[in-house]
């Protein structure tokens, strides 16, 4: 592969990655500030929840849960039909532009508009065309490689800086520019410090944040330009004899019938609502008033995890060779309890807290991505994608839609006092602490993979 493709492939990820972590953190603290509810469904649909059966789980599909289910829903379709309908359908180069051209003017019209439904049909929109450009992204790269193992490690990395370069233009455009006018301060250096130091607060810091929409929107825009420029990928034909892609995840099912299988997955399914936790609640315990990070510092911070990410992905191989598969899992899953735990016990050390987020990126490598390499190591050849697309539904999918289903109703109904407006982070961080905890427990105690010398019969028989 040649150094202009190679370069093109890895800002492919850049700017792929750069979309999503845009807007994914702080937009548990803006649909508050927009009004939408955390326990209440939307008017138009508060006729179903009515009754006496209903009524009770109606905070389930409150208009909160509802955006935010937005990406674990197309997440699940995706897995099932799209991603392969796209596969074997379309040029990946033009499908990933078209995606990227509609699902980037969907996202831009999230910053100009405080209608529900609105708001709703365009996130809806731009998730069902982006969840599938994430494989298609893949696709693109592994077809113009001669030695994946090798390349794609390199080029996928751009995903994650791009995840980390996303965080940065916040710091300027959560900043108080009329108090930094007010300050006129004299030179370069003294106009930055004034800059970074000058963030904005309360409601004014809410409402800066749909620029994270802008922000997304504009890579996306920039994205579908590039994939003028992307090799051409054709359409992938099934092989003769192939399972249909309808048929093709119930096969993958069968896989549960080994319980070392079926633990993994359950385990799959708990840490990611405890990895979605992170997302859904740390943004907004950073700019509380408990730790008190400056608004324009809480995106940059929570990339610090991202950093420990490209670091761990380094050593991952050696951790694996000397800890075995279970112990290296275990670690993953308990590093969440530990952080969730640092935030519960600790706020008070804002020092802390941004030196735990270098956990996120240690439980990111040591579980999910250990995960995929286990699949792609103890399961048939025959059946390896669908087992990849099988956890994948509980890590982007399942998991996702549990964690933004209850999240919000726990942290602004349930852990909130309702006359002072406080949350009880302590308790509140209790939740998903026990939850990695049980899973950490399953793993310890269930989880029981074979040799690998009979890791085909093993999962075959």
């Amino acid at each position: 592969m040649s150094g202009g493709v190679r370069f093109k492939l890895f800002l492919m990820m850049v700017l792929e990655f750069f979309i999503w972590g845009a807007w994914l953190p702080l937009i548990f603290g803006y649909l508050p500030s927009l009004g939408f509810s955390a326990d209440q469904p939307p008017a138009a649909l508060s006729g179903i929840f009515s009754n006496n059966l209903l009524k009770d789980v109606a905070w389930l599909f409150s208009e909160q849960s509802l955006i935010l289910n937005a990406f674990p829903v197309a997440a699940i379709v995706g897995m099932f039909f799209s991603n392969q309908f796209a596969d074997r359908n379309f040029a990946a180069e033009k499908f990933l532009g078209l995606s990227h051209l509609v699902g980037g003017l969907a996202i831009l019209g999230l910053a100009f508009t405080t209608s529900f439904w609105v708001f709703f049909g365009l996130m809806l929109l731009h998730c069902l065309l982006y969840v599938p450009t994430i494989s298609i992204t893949n696709s693109i790269a592994f077809s113009q490689m001669k030695d994946p193992e090798k390349e794609f490690g390199l080029v996928r990395m751009g995903g994650t800086i791009g995840w980390i370069l996303a965080a940065w233009p916040f710091v300027f455009i959560m900043v108080d520019w009329a108090k930094v006018s007010d300050a006129n301060p004299q030179g370069l250096v003294e106009w930055l410090k004034t800059a970074l130091g000058t963030p904005l607060t309360g409601d004014a810091a809410k409402a800066a944040t749909r620029y994270s929409y802008i922000v997304a929107g504009v890579a996306s825009l920039a994205l579908a330009g590039l994939s003028l420029l992307l090799p051409h990928t054709p359409p992938k034909k099934p092989a003769p004899g192939e399972t249909s892609s309808s048929l093709a995840w119930l096969d993958s099912l069968r896989l549960l019938s080994s319980p070392f299988v079926m633990v993994l997955w359950i385990v799959a399914l708990l840490d990611s609502f405890v990895h979605n936790c992170y997302f859904s609640w740390t943004g907004i315990f950073l700019s509380s008033p408990q730790v008190g990070i400056p608004s324009n510092w809480v995106t940059p911070v929570m990339s610090i995890g991202q950093v420990a990410e490209i670091l761990t992905m380094f050593i991952l191989g050696d951790v694996l060779k000397n800890l075995g598969w279970k112990w290296t899992m275990i670690i993953g899953v308990l590093g969440h309890a530990a952080r969730f735990a640092i935030y519960a016990y600790f706020p008070q050390h804002p020092w802390l807290i941004i030196l735990i987020q270098v956990v996120h990126g240690i439980c990111y490598a040591f579980f999910f991505a250990t995960v995929y390499i286990f699949v792609d190591r103890y399961l048939p050849k025959h059946s390896r994608s669908s087992a990849q697309g099988l956890f994948n539904v509980m890590i982007l999918g399942v998991g996702a839609l549990l964690a933004y289903s209850i999240c919000p109703y726990l942290m602004q109904k349930v852990y909130t006092d309702p006359e002072t407006k406080v949350v009880n982070f302590q308790q509140l961080f209790l939740v998903p602490m026990s939850v990695a905890i049980l899973a950490g427990v399953m793993l310890l105690v269930a989880f029981w993979p074979p040799a690998e010398a009979a890791e085909e019969q093993a999962v075959s028989s």
